[in-house]
Order: structure tokens, then C-alpha cells, then sequence
């Protein structure tokens, strides 16, 4: 018999579980203990309520009626010990804080709305789910359901044959391949579509290119057109604003030259007379300038009907673009054209494009397709080991003419491999194996999925185990090896196991009692962890009803005492 090498300390396992206001259960503590956890009690009396708190926990869909009082809330909360787990790069993904202590709690409003926390820190369903199937293992009626879907028998073979690294590898890989794929597909859609358009927008942009259009030309063009058009009255003008400047006879800056020299004789007499000539004379200056301007551009100012008729055309030619690509600016028209620009070089260099996208495409698919073959090579090697390992543990649980076969089917890349995995089982001599879930009984399901479970255990870091009624259809002999089985798988997982059968309630390391409390006004759920001397008595009612007889009690106490002894020679390694 194997040396019990694990302590408490050593692997992740639940170490508390409170339940508040679900179902029938007011308010409910469990602290299982490391080993085997055995869950009994009568029919309704609220096990399978426990497994539905649990299934909060994993991230189940919450309903208000579960509330036991309609007007608080429900609290769900596990504390874990994840100590000897490596889940601490799920928390850094999620980017949560990782504590070996680690606490996982939901909440279910009397509003309906539902909260959960890891750590205290709120998460959404998917995080919970993500970081709660990494610390406990629900194993129900509906995994029998499970077992025979291709998807879970793969699970089960990468399980055993420890492929999360090359699946991992795999999953990325052909992520990278769809990228590549879905990328190349919508190039070769874009190109179709482009090289529709191709002509027309060629069209647009040569008609852009040859209008060579500058930033803010238009306004330039209408203020200089404005000009000329008004070319005969702007030249009048200005001359006659120089005469009245700067004609010969008399003038503006005739006179003001006289009133300077009229200033400058008596300048001498007092300061202020000085200050006047000297204001005067900037003025004199300032005029002489501006009418030696206005004669210039009296000068430039000519008519040019032949100009006049180019910059109207000019400007024709932008509105006519405006209003052709509705934009209202010449530099709106700019950015057009480099829009255009980008369509028709993108046709242009299509072709080289395409090739570069093709290329990645292959690339991605070489590496997928090696990674698959990795993932395909190491699943194939590890089949006929399960299915020896599996037929042995058939015959140990009554099965004797039991027979399963694993069939690999070759597939082209899937999201999980190039492989379908098909369980074929037998139950009988002489039968050929079939799918199981055309063959399988509900006894028969659970004893395959118990063995499956059992060669798992050491492969995964799964290491809370919970079993509801995994003893359905079995009975006898083959109820003590289920039984074996559970504490075997016990001392490196902690388990909780609900059953009906003595054989395995006789095997736990702590016995958990379920029942209804109805001495008040309305009726509770309670559990409560039985000692040695109420778990003979618990044991002895399994075995012959609600009044055992003597006879049955010390028979009770004799299998409990056996499977207490054999659990201390495991811990003391005797």
C-alpha cells in the first residue's frame, strides 16, 4: 500500500464553505476535512442544495427564488488553501491579487442581481468560472450525460496524457492561423471590391492631379479677380487721392510743407512752439510716403481682360470640383484626393499585398499544423495505457467482461486539434464495444467515469473532488472497492463524497449528516459533523433502517472501526 505523502499544507482544497439565506439553508458552515469528506442524510433533506450553492461558486446562473429569506441577500463563500497549486498566472491575467489563502464569495440580492469576488475583488462570471474550475471538481449525474460527447473524452485524454502545454501551444497557434486566414480573406474581398471601383476613382484622382490644387488658392484667386474686374474705378481713384496729396498747384502736402515753415521761424520762442514743427514734420513725411504708394499702385493698376478670363476659369474649375466630391473648401478637395490616392495605390499594389497575406497565411498554417501533430502524437501514445489501466479497474469494480476502446478519428484543425476522440464500451462478454452513451447503464456510467476519475487524479491539479451519488447501481462487494477507490484517490485530493451505500460512508476520514430542522416555523436545512459513536449509529441505519438491531449496530461499529484503523496505519505509514 502507497505511503500517504501529502499534508494539508501541500495541496489546494477547500477549508471552509459557508452557505447563507439559499434554499432551505438559514445559514450553513462546512469545514471539510483534508482527506475523504462523506455527505449522508435522508432524501430531501438538503445535500443536493449544497451542491447547488457549490454550483454558484463555479459560476452557475443565480435565481432569486433560491432565497431563503426573499428580503436579504445570499451569501456563498469558500475559503481555499491554493498553497501547492500554480494558478498564480490565472490571477496575473486577470489581474487579481494572489493570496495561498484565498476566498471566493457570491452574492445573490433579493433584487436579483448577483456580485462575485475573489479575493474582495469583484469579478464577472467568466473570471469566477476560470479561477473556480482550477480548485474544485463537481462529478454528477450530468457528467455520466457528458462522457459521451467527443469534446469530454478529449478532455479526459489530454488529461491523462498532461497536454496543457502542447494544447496551450496548439490553441495559439491556430489562433495565429485564423488571423492570418480571416486577414487574407478579407484582402482578397477588398481587392474584388476595390478593382470595381478602381476605374472611377482613377478618373477622379487624375482630374485632382491636373487641377494641381494649393491650400487656401480659392480666396486668392476671387480677391485678385475681384481686383481686376474693378480694375478702371480702383485706378481712378487712386489717382486722384495722389493729387489731392501731391499735385503741383496746390495740395495737402503743399500746405503742410507752408505750416512747418511757419513753425520753424518761431520754434525758437518756447518749447512747445518746437514740439508742434516737429509733429508736423512727421506728418509731412508720413504723407510724402503714402502718396508715393498710392502713385505706384495708381501705376499697377491695369486692365487685363485676358488675365481676368483665366482666373475666372480657375476658379470655375474648383467650384465645379467642390460641387462635384460635396465639399465646400479647396482644402476639403485636398483631403479627397489623398483618399484617393490611397484607393487607387492600394489596387495598384494589391498584388504584392495578397502575396505578403498569403504568405503569413502558409507561414501560421506550418506552425499550427506541427504543433497539432506534437498534440496528435502525444494523445495517440497514451490511448492503449488508459484503456489497459481503465479495463483493470473495470474488473475491480464487477465489471470482469468489461472492454472499452479508445478510436482516434483524424480531422482537419479544430479549435481543440486534428482529433475526435470516440469511447466505445462494453459491458458484456461477446459484445463489440459501441458509443457509450448507446450502451452504457446509469450503474455502468458511474463505475467508468469513477475509473476514469481515478487514473485522472494524479495527472491534474484538481485537487477538491466532489462526488454526488456516484454509488447509483452498485451495491455488495463492488460498493467497497468504490469505496477503496475514494480514499485511495484521498491522500493526494481532497475529496466529498455524497452517498446512500455504507460501504463508502465507512470509508470517509469526517461524516457530514444532512437534515431538516422543522422546530421552528419554517423548515431548515442543517449539517452537522458526526463522532465516531453517531457515525456507527448513522452507518447502522443505512444498513437495516431506522431501528437497526443490535446485531446490525455492532456490525456498524466493526466496519467503521476496521476503515478508522486502516486510515491511521495510511497516516502513521505503518
Amino acid at each position: 500500500m502507497s505511503r500517504w505523502v501529502s499534508s494539508s499544507s501541500e495541496y489546494t482544497m477547500l477549508q471552509n464553505l459557508q452557505i447563507k439565506n439559499y434554499a432551505l439553508i438559514e445559514h450553513l458552515v462546512l469545514s471539510p476535512d483534508r482527506a475523504l469528506n462523506i455527505i449522508t442524510g435522508e432524501t430531501g433533506a438538503g445535500k443536493s442544495i449544497m451542491l447547488g450553492a457549490i454550483g454558484l461558486l463555479l459560476g452557475n446562473r443565480a435565481d432569486t427564488k433560491t432565497l431563503y429569506n426573499p428580503d436579504e441577500k445570499c451569501v456563498i463563500e469558500g475559503e481555499f488553501n491554493i498553497s501547492g497549486y500554480i494558478i498564480k498566472n490565472i490571477f496575473e491575467e486577470e489581474e487579481l491579487d494572489y493570496e495561498e489563502h484565498c476566498i471566493i464569495r457570491r452574492e445573490i440580492s433579493p433584487q436579483g442581481k448577483t456580485r462575485a469576488f475573489v479575493n474582495d475583488t469583484p469579478v464577472n462570471l467568466e473570471t469566477l468560472r476560470r479561477v473556480t474550475s482550477q480548485l474544485m471538481d463537481v462529478h454528477s449525474q450530468h457528467d455520466n450525460l457528458l462522457l459521451g460527447a467527443n469534446d469530454y473524452q478529449l478532455q479526459i485524454v489530454d488529461t491523462f496524457a498532461q497536454n496543457h502545454e502542447l494544447l496551450d501551444k496548439y490553441k495559439s497557434d491556430y489562433q495565429d492561423y485564423n488571423k492570418a486566414h480571416r486577414a487574407y480573406e478579407q484582402l482578397l474581398n477588398d481587392a474584388k471590391e476595390s478593382k470595381k471601383e478602381f476605374d472611377y476613382n482613377a478618373f477622379l484622382l487624375d482630374e485632382l492631379q491636373k487641377a494641381k490644387l494649393k491650400g487656401n488658392e480659392l480666396d486668392v484667386l476671387e480677391q485678385e479677380l475681384n481686383k481686376l474686374e474693378n480694375a478702371e474705378e480702383v485706378k481712378a481713384k487712386l489717382t486722384t487721392a495722389a493729387l489731392y496729396l501731391n499735385a503741383p498747384d496746390q495740395s495737402i502736402i503743399s500746405f503742410l510743407g507752408a505750416a512747418v515753415v511757419n513753425l520753424n521761424s518761431i520754434s525758437s520762442y518756447g518749447e512747445q512752439y518746437s514740439q508742434l514743427r516737429s509733429r508736423l514734420q512727421s506728418c509731412l513725411i508720413e504723407l510724402k510716403d503714402v502718396a508715393i504708394e498710392i502713385e505706384t499702385e495708381a501705376e499697377d493698376v491695369e486692365l487685363d481682360n485676358e488675365k481676368i478670363s483665366t482666373l475666372q476659369q480657375r476658379i470655375n474649375l474648383i467650384y465645379n470640383l467642390l460641387q462635384k466630391h460635396q465639399v465646400k473648401t479647396d482644402n476639403e478637395l485636398m483631403v479627397v484626393q489623398s483618399g484617393l490616392e490611397q484607393k487607387v495605390s492600394k489596387v495598384l499594389n494589391m498584388d504584392e499585398t495578397l502575396e505578403k497575406a498569403k504568405g503569413q497565411v502558409e507561414k501560421t498554417e506550418r506552425t499550427m499544423l506541427k504543433s497539432a501533430e506534437a498534440l496528435s502524437k502525444s494523445r495517440l501514445a497514451v490511448l492503449p495505457v488508459m484503456e489497459k489501466q481503465i479495463a483493470e479497474l473495470l474488473k475491480d469494480l464487477g465489471m470482469p467482461n468489461a472492454s472499452l476502446k479508445i478510436e482516434n478519428e483524424p480531422v482537419k484543425p479544430t479549435t481543440n486539434g486534428t482529433n475526435i476522440i470516440n469511447l466505445l464500451f462494453s459491458a458484456n462478454k461477446g459484445i463489440k464495444p459501441q458509443p457509450i452513451k448507446n450502451v452504457a447503464s446509469g450503474g455502468e456510467f458511474s463505475r467508468l467515469m469513477l475509473a476514469i476519475k481515478y487514473i485522472l487524479a494524479n495527472k491534474r491539479a484538481l485537487p477538491t473532488i466532489i462526488f454526488d451519488e456516484i454509488d447509483t447501481g452498485i451495491s455488495g462487494e463492488v460498493s467497497i472497492k468504490v469505496g477503496n477507490m475514494m480514499r485511495e484517490m484521498s491522500r493526494s485530493h481532497q475529496l466529498i463524497a455524497i452517498t446512500h451505500l455504507h460501504q463508502i460512508a465507512a470509508q470517509g476520514s469526517a461524516h457530514y449528516f444532512v437534515y431538516k430542522d422543522n422546530s421552528s416555523d419554517k423548515t431548515v436545512s442543517r449539517i452537522k459533523k458526526l463522532t465516531n459513536e453517531e457515525r456507527v449509529m448513522e452507518i447502522a441505519q443505512m444498513i437495516g433502517g431506522q431501528n437497526p438491531s443490535k446485531a446490525i449496530v455492532d456490525n456498524a461499529r466493526e466496519i467503521l472501526s476496521k476503515h478508522l484503523i486502516e486510515q491511521t496505519n495510511y497516516k502513521l505509514d505503518l
